[in-house]
């Protein structure tokens, strides 16, 4: 087991990685039949984490999964670079191999390639190309070319991919992707990303070219019987002990959020000497708010008068009906039009957001950072 018994902040695996058996088994299908699949959550829901463990499962000499995170993209230009630098890479057994693909598959293209120590794994790709149909064509056709070639098909997983709706002429560069992918034979593709409203927004707006491009999975939260099971779990193993009770407690506090729920089971953890009090408790939740007030204090700080309204209403229990004069006038909102103008600006900050049409506020420890702050 690994010496750390709670891990959060980047992607888990193996023992650490928890429940998600219906999302696992669902995904590896998609992968295995060549269904294009779209995964949605809210941030640090362990989007990352299932899709790599499901890397792990299905790649096999006729199933090649390729993985890239576009997070840093900011044009179309990077996009194509590190699209075709990731497919050369992980389809390769060897870097001869990728060299010889660049070379075969890029007829119209110049691959400037850069090499490190290490050529398999250290190397970059810039491509000398111009906005012609023929070009982007060509790139985007390069993992159904291998395929084909070596006669397997290839899965391309797209990390953070509502960042195609920052580049400039994004709807044009939408088009180029979908009618490209959407006729490959030999390549699928997942496609999943941290900001829930652009992604939403990409794959359910009608007048937008992913619409309906695959199969969406709209990513739950884990059931806090599961995480229960999974925290005593990993107490025990380290000679430790933590009542249902409290554990249940953990899950609650930060609704089961799965980042947190790691977290705040980690800071419990280290309070503990043998068995885990109420006193472990309190000094883990403090510990957990002392930690995240700086990134609420930035995230906050430059909020209007009336977004402040907004999240302190949120945070008092309303979740719809926020244009009653009754809510307008106690948490000072001005007009309905303005509600609106309000809802939609913190949405795109990523504060708050809609479940089961009731809007709630996008992290709960936030939720009780503000419940401190706003007493």
């Amino acid at each position: 087991m690994n010496n750390k018994p709670f891990i959060f902040g980047i992607a888990t695996s193996d023992e650490n990685f928890t429940d998600r058996k219906t999302e696992t088994a669902r995904l590896l299908s998609n992968f295995q039949h060549g269904i294009n699949t779209v995964l949605i959550s809210p941030r640090r829901w362990g989007k990352t984490s299932l899709v790599q463990k499901v890397y792990r499962l299905a790649q096999s000499d006729r199933l090649k999964i390729v993985y890239l995170d576009i997070f840093s993209c900011r044009s179309d230009r990077e996009f194509y670079d590190k699209f075709a630098e990731a497919v050369l890479k992980q389809t390769a057994s060897k870097w001869e191999e990728w060299l010889e693909h660049a070379k075969l598959f890029f007829s119209r293209i110049s691959p400037k390639i850069s090499m490190g120590p290490d050529p398999m794994s250290d190397f970059s790709i810039s491509l000398e190309m111009n906005h012609k149909s023929d070009d982007i064509q060509e790139i985007l056709q390069l993992p159904e070319k291998i395929a084909q070639k070596k006669g397997c098909r290839i899965v391309v997983c797209i990390d953070e991919f509502q960042q195609i709706a920052e580049f400039e002429d994004s709807k044009t560069f939408q088009k180029q992707l979908r009618t490209v992918w959407q006729l490959q034979k030999s390549v699928s593709y997942c496609l999943f990303g941290s900001k829930k409203h652009l992604m939403t927004e990409l794959f359910e707006k009608k007048s937008l070219p992913f619409y309906k491009f695959g199969d969406i999975i709209y990513l739950p939260k884990i059931g806090t019987g599961d995480w229960v099971k999974y925290i005593g779990e990993r107490f025990e193993a380290t000679g430790k002990h933590i009542s249902k009770t409290l554990a249940e407690r953990i899950c609650q506090t930060v609704d089961n959020h799965s980042s947190y729920v790691q977290q705040l089971a980690w800071l419990v953890w280290i309070h503990t000497e043998k068995t885990a009090s109420e006193t472990n408790f309190e000094e883990a939740c403090q510990d957990l708010l002392d930690q995240n007030s700086p990134l609420f204090e930035k995230q906050t700080e430059n909020l209007s008068t009336y977004q402040m309204n907004f999240l302190r209403a949120v945070k008092d229990g309303i979740h719809e009906e926020f244009t009653t004069q009754n809510v307008l006038q106690k948490y000072r909102l001005g007009s309905s039009a303005n509600v609106s103008t309000i809802k939609r600006a913190l949405i795109k900050k990523e504060l708050i957001e809609t479940e089961n049409r009731k809007t709630v506020l996008a992290d709960p420890v936030m939720a009780l950072w503000l419940k401190r702050v706003l007493a």
